[in-house]
C-alpha cells in the first residue's frame, strides 16, 4: 500500500480527490487537510509515501508547501490553472492533474505512483561488475554494460543516468555513493556532487570543466585536488 495525504483548501475538491484514493485499492489514505499548515504539523510526526497538493491556496501555496519539507514524499500536483505545471515539476512532482479532475486521469497519475514505487521496492543498492563489466537493473531487466563505453555518469537525485558511446543512457535506480564505491578502482573517478567520469575518455579539459562532445562537466572544488593530481600524473612534459 502507498500511504498518501490529500490537501485542497476547496472542500469540494478535497472530498473528490480523497473519494479519488479511497477508491483505488493500492492507495491508503492517512489523512486529508485543507489547510497546508496543519498538513506541515502532521507530517513532522508521521511519515507518507506520495502527497496530493492544491498549488493555488491562501497562506501557503503548495509549490512553497513542497520546498518547505527537508524530506519531501513523492508529488502529485492538483490545480485549476496550467500555467504552474512547469514549477510543478521543478520540485520533481510525480505528476499534475488540471480540475476539474476524472477519475480516469486521476487512476493515470496513481498509476504512475505505483510504477515508481514498485521500481523502488524491487531495486535495490547493488552493483555487480568486474573489470570490464558492470550489471544493474534498469526497466525490471539486469543490463550488462561494457565499462569501455561509459563516459560519464550522471546523478539525478534518486537516479542515475549511464552515458555511453553511441547509445542511449541507461537508468537506474542507484545512488551516486554506490557507483563511486564500485567504480573508484576501475578508471572512474567522481568530480562533482552529480558526476562520475571516465578517465579514459578525457579528451578535453577547458576552463575548469571536463568536455565530452558537446556537455560540460564541471570539476567542483571538493573534488578538484583528486582531479588534479591525476593530470599532473599523466601530464607529459
Amino acid at each position: 500500500m502507498i500511504k498518501c495525504i490529500a490537501i485542497d483548501d476547496e472542500p469540494l475538491a478535497l472530498k473528490q480527490i480523497t473519494s479519488y484514493i479511497n477508491k483505488t485499492p493500492y492507495l491508503d489514505l492517512t489523512a486529508s487537510f485543507e489547510s497546508p499548515i496543519e498538513a506541515l504539523t502532521y507530517l513532522q510526526e508521521n511519515t507518507v509515501d506520495l502527497v496530493f497538493v492544491d498549488i493555488n491556496m491562501p497562506d501557503l501555496n503548495g509549490l512553497d508547501f513542497v520546498k518547505s519539507l527537508k524530506y519531501p514524499p513523492k508529488i502529485i500536483f492538483t490545480t485549476a490553472y496550467s500555467e504552474y505545471a512547469l514549477e510543478g515539476f521543478k520540485v520533481d512532482a510525480l505528476d499534475y492533474l488540471l480540475k476539474p479532475i476524472d477519475y480516469a486521469t486521476f487512476l493515470k497519475a496513481a498509476n504512475k505512483a505505483r510504477e515508481w514505487f514498485d521500481l523502488k521496492r524491487n531495486t535495490t543498492e547493488e552493483i555487480k561488475s568486474n573489470n570490464d563489466y558492470l550489471f544493474i537493473k534498469s526497466e525490471y531487466k539486469i543490463v550488462r554494460i561494457k565499462l569501455e563505453d561509459v563516459t560519464y555518469i550522471e546523478g539525478m537525485r534518486e537516479y542515475v543516468r549511464i552515458h555511453l558511446i553511441n547509445e542511449k543512457p541507461i537508468m537506474t535506480l542507484l545512488s551516486m555513493k554506490a557507483m563511486e564505491a564500485q567504480l573508484a578502482s576501475k578508471s572512474f573517478m567522481r568530480v562533482h556532487r552529480s558526476y562520475i567520469v571516465n578517465l579514459n575518455k578525457i579528451t578535453t579539459i577547458e576552463r575548469n570543466r571536463i568536455v565530452f562532445d558537446k556537455v560540460y562537466i564541471p570539476i567542483s572544488e571538493q573534488y578538484k585536488e583528486g582531479f588534479n593530481q591525476f593530470i599532473e600524473n599523466n601530464f607529459l612534459s
